[in-house]
């Protein structure tokens, strides 16, 4: 995988670049009628669902946070808070999402975001070589190590998936 400049520019994507990290574009056409992106993605791009993550805000005792878990799991809420040290978690309004990430539902990735967010990191994601997340808009996403992904978010690694 070589670090490759990206001709649909996105937050993410110049992130990535900023940070000489070794990623790889991958795009689809999206269909506004698919029920899952993350799994409309998956499909599309011919890759295993576990390998593609979601990137999910939620509201951990009144703070924003990020949580990335495949898109064939949920979020599980408790597990995220734990993971944060905090009591509760709940999901984000999604156009409280949208203001603090700068990215539309569907789109919002985990990097170059208007403001940096405390992040867990599924564990799962550390099994693969490479994982998907998105770039920035539906039908966009960047491929990349997932030890890179971690650095860049400073993410904690931890089990909060729920299948």
């Amino acid at each position: 995988m070589a670090r490759k400049k990206s001709g649909g520019a996105t937050p993410a994507f110049a992130h990535l670049v900023r940070e000489e990290v070794a990623f790889t574009e991958r795009s689809y056409e999206h269909d506004p009628r698919a029920g899952s992106y993350g799994l409309e993605a998956a499909e599309a791009l011919g890759v295993e669902p576990a390998r593609v993550l979601k990137t999910l805000l939620a509201d951990v005792d009144g703070e924003l946070c990020v949580g990335i878990v495949p898109v064939d799991a949920q979020l599980d809420l408790k597990a995220l808070a734990s993971a944060l040290g905090a009591k509760k978690a709940g999901m984000a309004d999604a156009a409280r999402a949208e203001r603090a990430t700068g990215y539309v539902v569907g789109g919002i990735s985990p990097l170059g975001q208007k403001k940096r967010h405390r992040t867990v990191l599924d564990a799962s994601a550390l099994a693969w070589d490479t994982v998907l997340v998105s770039a920035g808009r539906r039908g966009l996403e960047a491929e990349l190590a997932p030890a890179d992904l971690v650095r860049l978010t400073e993410a904690v690694v931890q089990s909060i998936a729920a299948r």
